[in-house]
């Protein structure tokens, strides 16, 4: 979302935001054009576990990543957006080995020759990026490719891969209004365009019943071999374990390191995504992948740097970029559980963007919450001004304010907390973009 140092790479997609739209105008027929140009990159991949959904697609991605990665697979990851770093979009695998961000020399080269190849034509950045991804993965041999969906699915840039190992939907709720549909059945038909005839579909839980009906629907008219949560696989905790079942029968596991109940049915989607694109994986390798799972921004806690040490003394600080209605419930939901477990007075600090739904985001955090503070957001020029999101925050029934930083949020709360002998939980949030900003801030980017 914003840039710690000025890197080729970076420059060369400098070049490409000065003559291309940033933004999404979704269609295939730029991407289709640009990549026939480019020899099919996309063709010459291999075996791809493509991911869709509102939330939780992430989690899904870096769960499979792990799995595969603890089974001495080589993986290919494309994700988006970045938080710090244009890199964070690449990664690439490593045989016996963890994979590594691409290169800055390797992904400026690439970005380079993409822009040659489209010759000037109408496109969007999102685009060449996404072609980006296809040149990286198909001049680096790995074992498998986890690509993950930009916006949607059926017109999404990544969607012209012809034959996924694995099309994986993740919870959908409502998001991208504007660009998807204003009710959850429109946006899973959307996200469903992923599936793909005779290829393998995993459902992963999804709140509304609506969806799961649309997504089983498509998935059976394309002849798809399916599996749904909560009907073909599931996970629950058990005496502080995971335990995972298929038809394969039931797996012992560790609870996932990720924080929070809902990644118990995010790890299980993984496990059952690597399984039907193929892959024999054993307990050892799950149980592996579920304790050394990585995934920043979401649900990440700050133990150190340059803005955790502006907070109280012992303060427990989380930042995520969950920013619509179902991503608050899921992070509301584990702050209840934190709070059980060892009570402190929480505080948001939130930032969002102008497509989102703050009132709905709000008030998940109803009876939790003591105080929201608003900030202004640095990495987008479509933030919500701060005045306006704590105008919302109090519409949602809260006590809130605005202030002009998180560094200046951070010290309102320290000088509350001077004489405090219990120091607070902060949950700062809202946006991927204020995420990016404030680990950048931190000194803590990606790695």
């Amino acid at each position: 979302m914003t840039t710690t140092q000025v890197s080729e790479a970076g420059q060369e997609i400098d070049k490409l935001l000065a003559l291309h739209p940033k933004g999404f105008d979704l269609s295939l027929d730029r991407i289709t054009r640009l990549l026939d140009v480019l020899g099919n990159p996309q063709d010459r991949l291999p075996p791809v576990i493509h991911v869709a959904g509102t939330n939780g697609k992430g989690s899904v991605t870096a769960f499979s990543r792990a799995i595969l990665e603890a089974s001495g697979l080589s993986v290919h990851v494309h994700t988006s957006p970045h938080l710090v770093n244009w890199h964070e979009r690449y990664r690439i695998g490593k045989k016996g080995e963890r994979g590594a961000l691409v290169n800055d020399a390797v992904l400026a080269d690439a970005v380079r020759r993409v822009g040659e190849a489209n010759g000037g034509q109408k496109i969007t950045v999102f685009e060449i990026l996404t072609a980006v991804t296809f040149v990286l993965f198909a001049e680096h041999p790995a074992d498998v490719a986890i690509i993950e969906v930009g916006l949607g699915g059926r017109f999404d840039a990544t969607n012209v891969i012809k034959t996924p190992a694995v099309s994986v939907i993740m919870p959908i709720s409502l998001d991208h209004q504007a660009y998807l549909g204003d009710r959850v059945e429109l946006i899973a038909a959307e996200k469903a365009g992923i599936m793909k005839r005779g290829c393998p579909v995993v459902i992963g839980h999804q709140e509304e019943d609506t969806a799961r009906d649309v997504l089983v629907s498509i998935a059976e008219r394309l002849k798809c071999p399916l599996s749904v949560y909560g009907q073909d696989f599931m996970a629950h905790e058990e005496f502080g374990r995971l335990v995972y079942q298929d038809e394969f029968g039931l797996a012992d596991l560790p609870l996932p390191r990720l924080p929070g109940r809902h990644q118990y049915a995010n790890a299980a989607a993984a496990i059952r995504a690597v399984k039907a694109a193929g892959f024999d994986i054993s307990d050892a390798s799950i149980d592996k992948g579920l304790v050394t799972v990585d995934w920043p921004g979401r649900l990440q806690r700050l133990t150190e740097g340059k803005l955790a040490s502006l907070a109280p003394k012992g303060s427990e600080i989380w930042v995520d970029g969950g920013h619509n209605p179902g991503a608050g419930q899921v992070i509301a939901e584990t702050m209840a559980n934190l709070e059980e477990r060892e009570p402190r007075p929480l505080f948001l600090i939130t930032g969002m963007i102008n497509t989102k739904d703050p009132v709905g985001y709000f008030k998940a955090f109803k009876g939790l919450a003591e105080q929201i503070f608003t900030v202004p957001i640095r990495g987008s020029d479509a933030g919500i001004d701060a005045v306006a999101l704590a105008d919302d925050a109090v519409t949602a029934g809260f006590e809130a304010g605005a202030v002009s930083s998180v560094a200046e949020a951070l010290g309102a709360i320290t000088a509350m907390f001077d004489d405090d002998p219990v120091a607070p939980r902060i949950l700062i949030g809202g946006s991927l973009y204020l995420v990016g900003d404030v680990l950048a801030d931190n000194g803590t980017p990606p790695r």
